[in-house]
C-alpha cells in the first residue's frame, strides 16, 4: 500500500508539472534555485555583517571614551597658508621646469614647434604666473601622453586651454596648441 500511494504521489506531481508548461518549469527551477542560494549563501553572510556591525559600534564607542591624542594639532591659519606656498617652486626655478617640460614632449613623441612665454606678477599676489604657449604636433595619444607627463613631472603647472585641429579627416597628425600656466613662488628660492 505504501508503494501504490507513493507512485500514485509521483503521477500527479509528473502531471502538475506537465501542466506547466517551459515557461512554468523554468520559474520553478528559478524559485527552488533561490531557496536553496538564499540559506547556502545569503544566510550566513548575514551573520558576518551582523559581526563586522557589532565590531565596528565597539570601534565607535572605543574612540568616542578615549581622550584625543597629543600629537593631534590644530593648524594655524597662517601656517597653513605658508605651508601651501611652499609647495611652489621658486621663481628662479622656471628653466629647470621648462626642461621638464621639453623632456616629456620628446618621451611622448610630439613635435614643439615654437613657444611663447610671458611672465605674469599680479599685485597682492604671493605667486607668479609663467604662461607657456606651447604648439605641437603629434597623434592624439602622443599629445595625451605629454600632457599627462607634463601635469605629473611639474606639479605646479596648469593646462588652461587646448586648441586641436586636424589638416584633413583622413589624417592622423594633429596640431594642437596647448597654454600651461606654471604657478612659481616669488618669496622662495629654487
Amino acid at each position: 500500500m505504501d508503494r501504490s500511494v507513493l507512485t500514485r504521489a509521483l503521477l500527479r506531481l509528473r502531471w502538475q508539472t506537465e501542466r506547466l508548461g517551459g515557461t512554468g518549469k523554468i520559474g520553478f527551477g528559478l524559485l527552488i534555485f533561490s531557496v536553496v542560494f538564499f540559506f547556502a549563501a545569503v544566510l550566513p553572510r548575514h551573520a558576518e555583517s551582523r559581526a563586522l556591525r557589532e565590531q565596528a559600534e565597539a570601534a565607535r564607542l572605543h574612540l568616542r571614551a578615549e581622550p584625543m591624542p597629543v600629537s593631534v594639532r590644530k593648524v594655524q591659519r597662517d601656517q597653513g597658508l605658508g605651508d601651501f606656498y611652499a609647495f611652489f617652486p621658486g621663481i628662479d626655478s622656471t628653466p629647470h621646469w621648462i626642461g621638464e617640460l621639453v623632456q616629456a614632449a620628446a618621451a611622448a613623441h610630439v613635435e614643439l614647434s615654437g613657444s611663447e612665454y610671458r611672465m605674469v606678477r599680479d599685485q597682492g599676489w604671493k605667486l607668479a604666473r609663467y604662461e607657456m604657449m606651447l604648439p605641437v604636433r603629434g597623434n592624439y595619444s602622443q599629445i595625451r601622453a605629454f600632457i599627462g607627463d607634463s601635469l605629473r613631472v611639474a606639479p605646479a603647472v596648469a593646462l588652461v586651454d587646448m586648441a586641436i585641429k586636424r589638416e584633413h579627416v583622413g589624417s592622423d597628425l594633429l596640431e594642437a596648441n596647448l597654454k600651461f600656466h606654471l604657478y612659481l613662488n616669488e618669496s622662495r628660492k629654487r
